[in-house]
């Protein structure tokens, strides 16, 4: 994988986790929690789909590698809730 491959897909996670956390309503942080996010979203939404038989539904496929955009929306949006309730649990809400 190339420095450019790389590049590409730091940027498609970026933004799909940046997607993942608005859908939510809840920000996790800046730019490189987004990509955190992005990429945690995808192993989460890919898991969950393969969990239920759902197939991937748009992948882009970057130096030999897949990166499944609309499970990693919907990964990053779940993990995001769940890091937000927890944070209201632990913290409280202020």
């Amino acid at each position: 994988m190339t420095l450019t491959e790389l590049l590409i897909l730091l940027i498609i996670a970026a933004i799909c986790g940046a997607v993942g956390q608005s859908l939510a309503g809840y920000d996790l942080g800046g730019c490189f929690v987004s990509i955190i996010v992005g990429f945690i979203g995808a192993y989460i939404g890919m898991w969950l789909a393969h969990k239920l038989g759902l197939p991937e539904i748009f992948a882009i496929h970057v130096g030999g590698k897949t990166f499944p955009i609309v499970w990693s929306v919907v990964g990053s949006a779940l993990f995001t809730l769940i890091v937000a309730l927890l944070r209201g649990a632990v913290f409280g809400r202020r």
